[in-house]
This record gives C-alpha cells, structure tokens and sequence, in this order.
C-alpha cells in the first residue's frame, strides 16, 4: 500500500490487515498509531504515514498508550525481499546492531555501513541504530510490565549502554518513565509473584497490551505458568491445529515436547541463544476468540470475519539480554508474520489452490527456531529418535530436566569429530567455519547452491532449507520444465507466495512427500488423473517434506536423498493418535 490516500481509507476504517505494515501519526497529539487503533479517527490533515515505528519515533512522535504500536506483527514484506534492506531488517530484529554495532551488520551483508544506512533511510525513514533502538525499547517496555526486575538491571538486559540513555528513550517513546509504565501494567504485584522460574516475580499486561494476563482462568496446567508471559500478535485468520500438528510429529525428544490434547497443546523447547538458553512454552489457541468483523469489501473471503490475535507464550531464559532474539526466532517459527490475506488473494485465483486455501485460511509455512538445529536434522533423516540420539550424545543437558526437555540441540562446532557420521560430519564444518551462514540475512540463492554443493545434501534439502531455515516464502516457483530449472521448477503465478502453495498441496495429499514443486499431472479441478507415486487426496503425503526417492518420510525432518528412512511415517499433518 504505496498511497497516502489508501492508508488513509485503512485507517478510518481500522484494518487490521495493514498492522505492521505501515504506522500513521498525529500531528496534534504527536503520539503514533497502528492502523486499527480504536481511537477517534483524526482528521486527514493531521496525519501522517512512516514505514516503520522508528521512523515515527525519530520524527519525534511517542507510541500510542492505547493501541501499543510498537507490539504489532512485522511486516511479511522483509520476510519476501531478498534484498540489502530485507536481509538488514531481518538481521537487527535477531539483534545484530546490538551484538556486533553497525559495521557488524554492514560486514554480514557485504556493504559498507554508509551504504547500509543510507537505504535503510530512504525505504524506512530511519537507519539501523534507531531501528535498533525501537526495538530495545519494546524489549524494556516488555521487562518492565511483566518483571520484578530492578531498573538498573533491566535497562542493560534490554540492550541500553547506560541507565541515562535507557530513561531517556522510554520518556521520548513512551512520555513517561519507567515506573510510571511498571505501574500502569495493572495488577502486576499478584502475577508477578507466580512467574518465578527465570526472572522472580514477573507481571502481565492488559489485555490487549501484548502481554498476558494469567491472574485468573486457564486450565489446570497452565493456571499458573512460570516465565515472562508474552502474547505474539499475528494478523489474519491462523491455522493453529495445522501448525501444532506439523511440530508434533517433528517433535525431538530431549529438544522439545507437545503437552495437552489436540485443541490445548502447549509446545516446549529448549533454545540455545547468544548469552545463554532458554526454554520457550507456546499456547495452542483453545478455540476462536471475539474479534471485530472487518468492514465488508476490506478482506478476502477465505478471511473474512478475522482480524487477528496473537498465541500465548512464556520464556525463559538464563540472561534477559536473549528476550528480543528469542521472540523474534519464535515468530519465525510460528510465521507469525505472514500476510494471510495476501497469501489467499494470490493463490485463491489458482484453480487447484482457491478451494485449499478457501477450505484452511491461515495456513503457515513454519519456519525455525534454530536454523543449524533444523539444518542437522534434515540431513539426518529419519524419524526424530534419530537426532534425539545425537542431542544425548553431543548436546548440553540442562542444569535440571523440565519435564521432557533434557538438552540443548549441539551446536555445529561440537560435530565435526571423526566419529560424527557423514554428511552430518560435512555440514557441520561447513556451518562452523562460515563456510555456509544460515543467519536471517543470508544471501538465500548463494546459501541453498552452498547447500545443494555438499555431498549428501542435494537441492530437494537446500530448497527445503531455503523454506524454513532462512524464512523464503518464495520457494518452488521458479518459471520453466523440469529439464529447465531441475527439480525445484514450479508454477510462476504462485509468487511470491509458493511455500504456503506447498504447504496447501501437501496438507491436502495433492503432492508428494519430497516434492518441491506442482510435478506434471497434478489433479487439477477439472478431474485429470492422478500421476504414478502420486498419493490421492485422501492418503496425504509423509510427515516429513522431503524424500530424494518420493517415499514418505519418517516424522522428524528430510531424509538425504541417498539414505530415505525405512518405514512410512503419519500423514505430514496428522493429529497424534490419528495417523495413517
């Protein structure tokens, strides 16, 4: 959405859609806004548009109190472009420019840091310090409203140098200080005292606010969670069961657990972060909450009716300076930032794809928590026993066991040793030395060639890392035949959005576990027949994607394509006790 006129419109009518994707300010309050706050619409000639929230905040404006714009979904967009200013965004959400400054980004993406900070300003309106500061400044607001934490401790956990720059930045973004924000959580001391595991006496926002309020209610298991309460926003309609199916059957024993049944799962893992671990515990949304009915005309029909909401979340960590990092690989996990309604406008005009996507809207492309994690466990192969098996030889087990998680997943370093068996020996040398980076910046095309070069490996794996590793919603799409562009060659029509094309056809069992791309002969509505080694739409393809032989995978990731697992796994979406 390009013009100012049109974001107007998406204003004065609160669409939800566009949360993230543009902010808006008013100049008589001077405060700034996310596109559906229910505030009074200000007149046009009071408003003015930024692409991102920095770029309001160094206009001088302060986050709206009321629509928290600051804890909106990011924008799909950064997560299509392959771009410097796509891949740079990426990298200072993971928290680059606060590890590593600016010549750090800059080095990572192979420019010098003026030509980083110059088009970072000319699309964004502010260059990479003050998107790192808006993004240190959410982080201290979160610790401020859902810990206990002593300020002095928390303005350095989120980031801040000194305490005078953390209190300055607060009182310009927030217009007030940060007891006043600790204060105006709202009964923060009662929830404060029951989230004791990784930070004591943590608290909840509003509701609303992007946090959550566990003072009451819940079911057994979860009355009383410990950790920092988060809620991650997601715009659209969210196909929940379909995602917690896909990480239960991919579940690693030690890594991560499902607890609860189908409808009120919480999904747990360990996370190995930059100053320490974490382990993260993610709600499955019980069932549809109340949400405003969008204007009509304003969604597409596989949409209508949804504007959004957001998955509870508790973390936690060993040092708090992990929080923003560890969030934001949790919404890459869970495609927390996909744009559903761009997706279903896209792939609904197919004629194969429009009943899938009308039938399941909300349907993500999960990514990865760990992509080095992700990438091991796809070279491996077989059924998730199998990496559960390395992560109890190589990995580090945890101070004390947390249910069934018992370990982090081991880092590449620690699995280059001779008795690692191979390719796992030769991908792990080559994500240790550099050699191949599976950061959020990566140059995508570069890596999956690195990728699909090493030896057991192969471009189903490096397209399927491509996927999930590095967050590529553009996969299988590229233009031309099998004999053209190999084996990665897809319909064009599909673009950007060709992951979440697969995602469909997979779901459906219209592709073959393995395949990457619509084969020749796929049903189409008309009745053509169904192709040899193609399942019908009622067998669904392997829990795993992808097979070098078209065999069904087992349940943990993709088998390299010399070695297929033995037996078939569940369907790839298959609720537990309902496979085959």
């Amino acid at each position: 959405m390009r013009d100012d006129e049109a974001r107007y419109e998406a204003v004065t009518s609160r669409d939800a859609r566009f949360d993230g994707e543009f902010f808006f300010a008013v100049v008589t309050t001077g405060i700034y806004c996310r596109p559906s706050c229910p505030a009074v619409t200000p007149k046009r000639v009071n408003v003015r548009f930024f692409p991102s929230a920095a770029a309001a905040q160094a206009a001088g404006f302060r986050a709206c109190r009321r629509c928290r714009p600051d804890a909106v979904p990011g924008s799909a967009e950064w997560n299509v472009r392959a771009d410097l200013v796509g891949r740079a965004v990426r990298l200072i959400g993971d928290g680059v420019v606060d590890r590593e400054g600016v010549g750090g980004l800059a080095r990572r993406l192979g420019y010098s840091p003026r030509q980083v900070q110059r088009q970072l300003t000319a699309e964004l309106g502010a260059g990479p310090v003050a998107l790192a500061r808006a993004r240190r400044a959410h982080t201290a607001r979160v610790l401020l409203q859902t810990t206990a934490l002593p300020v002095t401790e928390l303005a350095f956990a989120a980031g801040f140098a000194s305490i005078r720059q953390f209190n300055d930045t607060i009182r310009e973004i927030y217009a007030g200080t940060p007891s006043e924000l600790r204060a105006a959580a709202g009964n923060g001391g009662a929830v404060a005292r029951r989230t004791t595991a990784a930070v004591p006496g943590a608290g909840a926002g509003r509701p609303g606010d992007g946090f959550a309020d566990r003072s009451a209610g819940g079911s057994a298991d979860r009355s009383a969670p410990a950790g920092i309460p988060l809620r991650l926003a997601y715009r659209g309609p969210y196909a929940a069961a379909e995602i917690f199916d896909f990480l239960q059957l991919r579940a690693v024993p030690g890594v991560e657990e499902i607890r609860g049944t189908r409808g009120e799962r919480t999904y747990r893992r360990t996370l190995r972060l930059t100053h320490g671990s974490g382990i993260a515990e993610v709600d499955e949304p019980a069932g549809p909450r109340r949400r405003r009915r969008p204007p009509a005309g304003l969604v597409c029909p596989a949409a209508r009716g949804t504007d959004g909401g957001w998955l509870e979340c508790r973390l936690r960590l060993t040092d708090l300076r992990d929080l923003s990092t560890a969030v934001q690989r949790l919404r890459r996990l869970f495609d927390l930032d996909a744009d559903p309604y761009a997706v279903a406008e896209r792939l609904g005009a197919d004629p194969l794809l429009g009943p899938l996507v009308a039938e399941r809207p909300g349907l993500r492309s999960p990514g990865a928590a760990d992509p080095e994690e992700l990438a091991v466990r796809t070279v491996l192969g077989g059924p998730p026993e199998h990496a559960a098996a390395l992560v109890r030889k190589y990995g580090k087990p945890l101070d004390a066991a947390d249910g069934g998680l018992t370990h982090l997943f081991p880092a590449p370093g620690n699995l280059t040793g001779a008795e690692v068996a191979e390719p796992v020996r030769t991908l792990c040398t080559a994500l240790a030395d550099g050699t191949v980076t599976l950061d959020a910046g990566a140059d995508r095309g570069a890596t999956e060639r690195a990728l699909a070069a090493l030896p057991g490996v192969g471009p189903r794996a490096a397209a399927y890392l491509r996927m999930r590793a590095l967050g590529d919603p553009d996969v299988g799409t590229t233009p031309g035949s099998d004999q053209e562009q190999g084996a990665m060659a897809g319909p064009a029509a599909w673009r950007p959005w060709g992951a979440y094309a697969l995602h469909h056809l997979w779901r459906a069992g219209l592709l073959p576990a393995g395949e990457m791309s619509i084969p020749n002969g796929t049903p189409r509505p008309n009745g053509t027949p169904v192709p040899n080694g193609t399942p019908r739409p009622d067998e669904g393809p392997g829990a795993g994607e992808s097979s070098g032989t078209g065999k069904p995978s087992g349940p943990g990731e993709m088998p390299r394509a010399e070695e297929p697992s033995g037996a078939a796994e569940p369907p790839t979406y298959a609720p537990a006790g309902r496979a085959g």
